[in-house]
């Protein structure tokens, strides 16, 4: 009686866990449906490139900027090891370096999304609008006044950029640790920001229907391993040279989609062919 009760477990456990990666994976292709949706209209693409391209300028800027100093901060973070022998001084002011430039990446493409949500706010909703049109609208919509909804989306987007570096000070001090650092901490890191960026980029479709920041988490949370899925293949794409810039249109509309599905509105089957 045991064994049959300890292999009916395994079989439940291993039935949660393949209906978890399932999920995941389905999560990820959002971002690559999102892609197909803005690819289909040339000039939804164009006008969500805009915000993309102003926010990307900035933060190329800021990239040359760290990459130029990072010798100088790696030194100001191991102030601790000066009195150290110069191999070992070295070797912690390299590890110090990796670990500044995966923060650095990590907080730049948060921020990213946050601060192209904010100048983009007209053209994403647009995008996101058309989205939701074409797989049968929003029955619950709620018409929110311009100043009110760009008011909410910063305060979200301050929210969630604040965490991001709450979280990103103990990445940071754990990047330090030789081998893990460079290995577990980056894991970690990837499914946090993966879960942010799926929070900021679901923020469009959960303002048209007035649903708070908290809402939002909630309703991810009842399907985590979907929503971790798209937020770390969005998160995987922004790594890419001008990635963030090119797919930022296209993880719009994917967050529009997981919305629909988290929410239980349809999302695979097209009622409006116009886009």
């Amino acid at each position: 009686m045991g064994d049959s009760s300890l292999r009916s477990a395994a079989a439940r456990g291993a039935t949660a866990s393949g209906s978890a990666v399932r999920e995941f994976l389905t999560g990820a292709g959002l971002l690559g449906r999102g892609l197909g949706l803005v690819l289909k209209s040339p000039r939804l693409l164009g006008l969500g490139l805009v915000p993309a391209v102003i926010t990307g300028l900035l933060y190329g800027a800021a990239l040359i900027a760290l990459v130029a100093f990072i010798g100088d901060l790696a030194s100001a973070v191991t102030w601790f090891a000066d009195d150290w022998s110069e191999f070992w001084r070295d070797l912690i002011r390299v590890f110090a370096g990796v670990a500044l430039l995966g923060v650095g990446g990590l907080l730049g493409v948060l921020t990213f999304t946050a601060v192209a949500l904010l100048i983009g706010d007209p053209f994403y909703e647009k995008i996101s609008g058309l989205v939701e049109h074409r797989y049968g609208g929003v029955p619950d919509e709620v018409e929110v006044p311009l100043l009110a909804s760009l008011g909410r989306s910063l305060r979200d987007s301050l929210r969630l950029v604040g965490l991001s570096i709450l979280i990103g000070i103990p990445l940071l001090v754990a990047g330090f640790i030789p081998v893990v650092g460079q290995t577990v901490v980056p894991v970690i890191g990837g499914a946090v920001a993966g879960w942010l960026l799926a929070v900021e980029l679901t923020g469009v479709p959960f303002q048209r229907r007035d649903k708070r920041l908290r809402e939002r988490r909630a309703a991810l949370r009842t399907r985590r391993p979907l929503a971790l899925g798209f937020g770390v293949a969005v998160f995987a794409c922004f790594l890419i040279p001008l990635g963030a810039v090119l797919l930022m249109p296209a993880a719009v509309a994917g967050g529009t989609l997981l919305s629909r599905k988290v929410l239980g509105l349809p999302a695979e089957t097209i009622t409006t062919q116009s886009l």
